[in-house]
């Protein structure tokens, strides 16, 4: 599996992926706290692809997860307390991260997050921050295994979606 910056062409496997997770909650196997036709879009990975900040990891020429990785922080993070301070420049936020239904339980997101971070590495940012929807227990699961400390729930509108209780997580490198 190869985790790299994500190409034009790359963008319509990674709404594919938004559409089959929006499937899979519409059957009822599985609760990202996402509505189709709300959250996530086509749009954005598009403008995730425009701003540069899409990662996608590819499989045997498959796109079979993605990521958004960027410094943006938005104004509900400023309504979390978090536990480190850090200047904006030190700080590297995971956004919609995803992995294809059909590649689940083999590791990819866990795969996605190692990479987050030595992306953030990379760019000298030593604060990883992070969040979810406080229904969505699988990914709180993976990211507490993964050394993330759940440090505010704060109720908002997220992307469109009301009556959110947005779990806020970080750690430090």
């Amino acid at each position: 599996m190869v985790i790299r910056k994500a190409k034009k062409s790359d963008i319509e496997a990674v709404a594919k992926i938004y559409d089959e997770i929006h499937t899979e909650i519409e059957k009822g196997n599985l609760y990202t706290g996402w509505v189709r036709k709300i959250y996530p879009l086509k749009s954005t990975a598009q403008n995730a692809f425009d701003k540069n900040w899409l990662f996608v990891a590819e499989e045997d020429g498959k796109i079979v997860s993605a990521a958004i990785i960027n410094q943006y922080q938005g104004p509900i993070y400023e309504e979390a307390t978090w536990e480190f301070d850090a200047e904006e420049h030190e700080v590297m936020v995971l956004h919609t991260l995803v992995v294809s239904p059909s590649c689940c339980k083999k590791g990819i997101g866990t795969k996605m997050v190692a990479f987050y971070e030595q992306y953030a590495r990379d760019n000298n940012c030593m604060e990883l921050r992070m969040d979810t929807n406080e229904k969505n227990t699988v990914a709180r699961k993976l990211y507490k295994k993964l050394g993330y400390k759940e440090v505010s729930i704060v109720p908002c509108v997220f992307n469109g979606i009301p009556g959110v209780n947005l779990v806020c997580l970080e750690k430090r490198l």
